[in-house]
């Protein structure tokens, strides 16, 4: 009968546990994986200031860029965003911001007056396309659009002559009405192109509700009505659609002096164009004031920037013209070339479970050239699990708000972040087994 030894017992419970040790948390430590560093993501000093635009307090007022579109790639091989010398290139198509730059006044939509005539041509022209500098299908004018112009004639608003009979071509329309102003054209478009007024006012309303301008509505294709009313924000959309169509900018850069049976018609759109400002549509109304849809262009070395923007509710054209110098001294002073992401900006440290420490610094500058009029969001870092890395790794990106556009580069460490060695792995089990058992 044996007997039992302690001694024994506790020798054997000694070596299992060095075995155990030996074969189990060595190489658990030893060649288990490091915890990933602990992510604090910081905001540089450089990042771009805001430059506020000066709109009227009054009124209804919006401005929204407009940009040229960039098809080159954009991937991190390059040292920057902006074309550094080499050949000449065609001028890029211009397109429409997605973000409003600035707003001023209230929010409510405000009778729009001859601006509802800029709405008619881009439906208009949305139904019956028409290729920049090209007449367009004729049409012959019929009682009811003489009997348009004597009605609005009779009320002193803004008319081209007219007679039955008469040929119009889809160019000559749409000039006399944008650059006419004229009333009775906007209902002669309307009916050639839709039926009839009521039917054009359907497809106005629903197109402006599919282009983004929900508090804009339209009750004829003139804005003698005052049910035709907008805010500023939807307005400066729309003459920021005008300003990228072909046609309708086409017309407002080569007025014509005369139209059917060398008719003239005065210009109605141009104001202030020293200040670098290209009238679209101009008017006056008792109830809505002066309202102008406009863009504005700031020239700054050998690039250009231009927005387009809505005024509604003036009182007078001598507040207008001081609200828009005010504007554009605003923007010449806002405009500018700025480094979005500067290189080696660092937007996160990095730190590791054995007091190594890292930034994640921006690899490629990026830059823009525009008018940043509101503080950017806070930027958006993206980062792999990171546990050791050689200096310059790439681990993540980083994205920020500037000029209404997303930007973004590669984020890379600026120190190397190094293997502890087995001292520490074997010393500190915790923190390598908490990792082997997450990576299971």
């Amino acid at each position: 009968m044996s007997r039992f030894r302690p001694g024994r017992v506790l020798g054997i419970s000694v070596g299992t546990l060095v075995i155990l040790m030996i074969g189990v948390y060595g190489p658990a430590t030893l060649l288990g994986p490091l915890p990933s560093a602990t992510v604090t993501v910081t905001a540089p000093n450089s990042a771009v200031p805001a430059s506020t635009p000066v709109l009227p307090a009054a009124g209804s007022s919006g401005l929204l860029a407009v940009t040229a579109v960039d098809d080159t790639a954009t991937d991190d091989t390059a040292t920057n965003d902006t074309a550094t010398g080499g050949d000449p290139v065609e001028p890029a198509p211009a397109t429409l911001g997605v973000d409003t730059i600035a707003i001023g006044g209230g929010s409510d939509p405000v009778p729009m007056a001859s601006a509802a005539k800029i709405i008619t041509a881009l439906v208009v022209l949305d139904a019956k396309p028409l290729a920049a500098g090209e007449p367009g299908p004729a049409y012959s004018l019929v009682t009811a659009d003489y009997q348009d112009y004597l009605d609005y004639t009779a009320q002193d608003a803004r008319t081209v002559i007219v007679f039955p009979g008469e040929s119009w071509t889809e160019r000559e329309m749409l000039q006399a009405m944008i650059l006419g102003s004229s009333n009775n054209h906007a209902d002669t478009l309307a009916r050639w192109a839709f039926g009839s007024v009521d039917a054009y006012l359907i497809a106005a309303n629903a197109w402006l509700a599919a282009n983004g301008m929900p508090n804009t509505t339209v009750v004829d294709a003139n804005g003698l009505l005052d049910g035709s009313a907008g805010t500023g924000t939807d307005l400066a959309r729309v003459a920021g659609l005008a300003a990228t169509n072909p046609v309708v900018a086409d017309i407002i850069a080569q007025p014509a002096s005369a139209l059917v049976g060398q008719r003239g018609v005065r210009n109605t759109t141009e104001y202030l164009p020293e200040e670098g400002i290209t009238g679209i549509s101009r008017s006056y109304t008792d109830s809505g004031g002066v309202c102008f849809l406009f863009t504005g262009t700031v020239v700054a070395g050998e690039k250009a920037f231009t927005f387009a923007g809505a005024f509604l509710g003036e009182p007078d054209y001598d507040t207008l013209t001081a609200d828009l110098t005010a504007l554009m001294a605003s923007a010449r002073a806002g405009v500018t070339e700025l480094p979005v992401l500067a290189e080696g900006d660092g937007y996160a440290t990095l730190t590791t479970a054995w007091g190594d420490s890292a930034d994640a610094v921006v690899a490629t500058p990026k830059t823009r050239f525009g008018w940043q009029a509101a503080a950017g969001t806070d930027p958006v870092v993206t980062l792999d699990d990171v546990t050791t890395g050689r200096a310059g790794a790439k681990i993540g990106r980083v994205t920020v708000d500037a000029f209404g556009e997303s930007v973004s580069s590669t984020l890379e460490l600026d120190s190397s972040l190094t293997d502890p060695g087995p001292g520490w792995r074997l010393l500190h089990p915790v923190p390598v087994v908490s990792a082997l058992v997450a990576s299971w």
